[in-house]
């Protein structure tokens, strides 16, 4: 296993940066998705014992590949039960053909998955007094699963932007009725408009300069 990790842009013109600080950043200065530069291939027999495991146990096997030793294992493990709470099985469909359900989290979206672990890692790195604030635009599954992902983590606050009467009531409520370090804001437009608010926050140094922004969405 490697002693650290190094994150590079999807775009490939900004600097390898730690976990940490592709945590935090959200996206890369060049405007990029930052992903490992490396992942470690674990071998066969590994693999192997992962068949009869829970989601959680699985990402606890497989998660000092793509993190090496930027968290301690111990508190690697800790954080991963914490947010995988449920499972995603495996089912058959037909002969030779299986699916991995991703829809038992907290929402029913996939992105619970993803949305869980990562906010645990950014509470996990984030020590500063000052919140990190996580500013994401919805169409309606991403605000859910982000808005119960960060909900009560310490040292993060939400703040979801959705085109008003265009998402599911279920939707809606699932963001707009958690409260505590979770706001809501619906915008009279489009998807698209609340896409663009949030690129030109990100975009705004006076604005970074008093909030620490980062970003849940692939923006």
């Amino acid at each position: 296993m490697k002693a650290t990790t190094t994150f590079v842009s999807t775009r490939g013109r900004a600097a390898p940066v730690s976990l940490r600080d592709a945590i935090v950043a959200g996206l890369a200065p060049d405007g990029g998705l930052y992903v490992p530069a490396a992942i470690d291939v674990l071998p066969a027999e590994s693999l192997r014992h992962l068949r009869d495991q829970t989601l959680a146990e699985t990402a606890v096997a497989i998660g000092p590949a793509l993190f090496g030793t930027d968290i301690p294992a111990a508190a690697l493990a800790v954080l991963l039960r914490d947010a995988l709470t449920f499972d995603a099985p495996l089912v058959p469909v037909m002969a030779d053909v299986w699916a991995l359900e991703l829809f038992h989290g907290p929402t029913m979206a996939f992105k619970d998955v993803g949305a869980r672990v990562m906010a645990r890692l950014m509470a996990f790195f984030h020590a500063a007094n000052d919140p990190l604030t996580i500013l994401v635009a919805t169409s309606g599954d991403t605000g859910g699963a982000v808005a119960h992902a960060f909900h009560g983590v310490d040292g993060t606050r939400v703040v979801v932007l959705y085109p008003a009467g265009q998402v599911s009531a279920v939707q809606e409520a699932q963001f707009t009725t958690l409260g505590g370090n979770v706001t809501a804001v619906a915008v009279e437009g489009s998807f698209d408009d609340c896409q663009r608010l949030t690129k030109e926050a990100f975009g705004s140094p006076r604005l970074r300069a008093r909030v620490r922004l980062t970003s849940a969405n692939s923006i």
